[in-house]
């Protein structure tokens, strides 16, 4: 049986998942690689999405950095490893695809890293929003642009626009 919930965000409802082995799935109100709901899905209470949901809510109120969850993301060994390696980007920075691809050890695997990047069924907990391109341009994002660029202006990694707006 796999649990899931909503939680009200400030970047709309979120659905989350979870069963004994961790968190599953985090998904954005329009997603791009939305996970299969099927009979095994039951809007029930669990643990896991009880600190999940408070974990998240500290997140979005600037009182967490770094999650402490069981996760259990399914994916291929090469997508796991690459979401292992988004929690290693720091709170507040980016790292373009090539730099995840060289933290990899596989700096020419930039469209893979991508790829892998894309199918984060964790977004926000395992931080793929920190990804961006070698310009420094934020590039595709499941949750869309708006909610990336929300994301690390949340975190400092942007400047706020309304902070743009308030210099012009």
């Amino acid at each position: 049986m796999i649990a899931y919930c909503l939680l009200d965000s400030p970047i709309g409802p979120l659905t989350l998942a979870a069963d004994d082995s961790g968190l599953r799935v985090v998904g954005f109100p329009e997603n791009r690689y939305l996970a299969k709901r099927d009979a095994s899905w039951v809007a029930a209470d669990h643990p896991i999405l009880a600190l999940a949901c408070t974990q998240l809510g500290e997140y979005f109120a600037s009182q967490r950095q770094r999650f402490e969850l069981p996760l259990a993301p399914r994916g291929t060994p090469f997508q796991l490893e690459v979401w292992q390696a988004l929690a290693e980007i720091p709170h507040g920075q980016t790292w373009s695809y090539g730099q995840l691809a060289g933290h990899l050890g596989r700096p020419q695997a930039m469209r893979a890293v991508g790829a892998a990047n894309g199918r984060n069924p964790l977004p926000i907990v395992l931080p793929c929003h920190r990804v961006i391109g070698a310009s420094g341009a934020l590039t595709g994002f499941g949750g869309g642009l708006p909610t990336k660029r929300f994301l690390l202006e949340l975190e400092g990694a942007l400047p706020r626009q309304q902070d743009f707006l308030a210099l012009g």
